[in-house]
């Protein structure tokens, strides 16, 4: 045997011995997240951690002031200035990056990676973030609505979150959906067709959720520290304001056919 058979039979034998070993399962990234919901959550951390750790007191108010939900701007808003009138307006979305303390942050961001990622596999990073901020504006103007005038400011990402837990709820518990009875396992999961509204809240997995969502949103909101002087209260129209905009907002954003009935 000349020494090119010799290697054409050594390459033969290790070929089959390859083919009868079994497979290794390929092992899953550690954090299986879209970059959206990495880079907003990362971006939220920032944030807080400057303002807990870094920033002094008075640089901490003056975020608070200019990029919080003040009520008190806007039955005052014809006598605003300027920098107080810019405020008023991108503070609609802008308080959505504020948290009061770490769990606050926390229990959001756990929330976000379950809601927020299954929304952001569907619909991609430019119209999630717009969905999420328009939210946002919902929550806040349910809260300017029940606190009309009201001199303490409003933070928290829980309005954004609940109006990706109310798009996310149309469809991860539907068949073949992530959370479904009957569930795929593939990127396929997140653009099944979404139910109807109508069956929506007729699901107990949606009820329960729902009823979760809100109980922890209370008991972490509660256990949030105070906010430029002001003691923690749980702005719960907000989260309200957002759920109810996540679920109108739903079907204008979906990219995904209705479901035919």
């Amino acid at each position: 045997m000349n020494v090119y058979q010799f290697d054409d039979e050594r390459a033969r034998r290790e070929e089959a011995r390859k083919r009868q070993e079994p497979r290794r399962p390929s092992q899953p990234p550690v954090f299986n997240l879209p970059n959206v919901i990495v880079w907003l959550s990362g971006a939220m951390i920032v944030i807080h951690l400057l303002r807990a750790f870094v920033l002094p007191v008075g640089w901490d108010n003056l975020i608070i002031f200019l990029f919080a939900f003040w009520p008190a701007k806007y039955a005052a808003f014809a006598s605003l200035n300027a920098i107080d009138l810019a405020s008023s307006l991108w503070g609609f979305v802008s308080y959505s990056l504020l948290h009061g303390g770490a769990m606050h942050i926390i229990f959001n961001l756990l929330w976000m990676a379950i809601f927020g990622s299954a929304l952001a596999r569907r619909y991609g990073a430019g119209r999630f973030l717009v969905f999420s901020a328009l939210c946002s504006v919902g929550g806040a103007f349910a809260h300017l609505a029940t606190h009309w005038g009201e001199a303490v400011p409003m933070i928290g990402a829980s309005a954004a979150v609940s109006g990706q837990m109310a798009g996310a709820i149309r469809f991860i518990f539907e068949l073949g959906g992530p959370l479904g009875a009957i569930r795929r396992t593939d990127r396929g999961a997140y653009f099944v067709p979404a139910q109807p509204l109508s069956e929506c809240f007729r699901n107990q997995q949606v009820l329960v959720f729902v009823a979760v969502w809100f109980g922890l949103n209370l008991f972490f909101g509660l256990m949030s520290g105070p906010v430029a002087g002001q003691p923690a209260s749980v702005a719960w129209q907000a989260h309200i304001g957002g759920f109810i905009a996540g679920l109108a907002l739903f079907p204008i954003f979906d990219p995904v056919p209705r479901r035919r009935l």
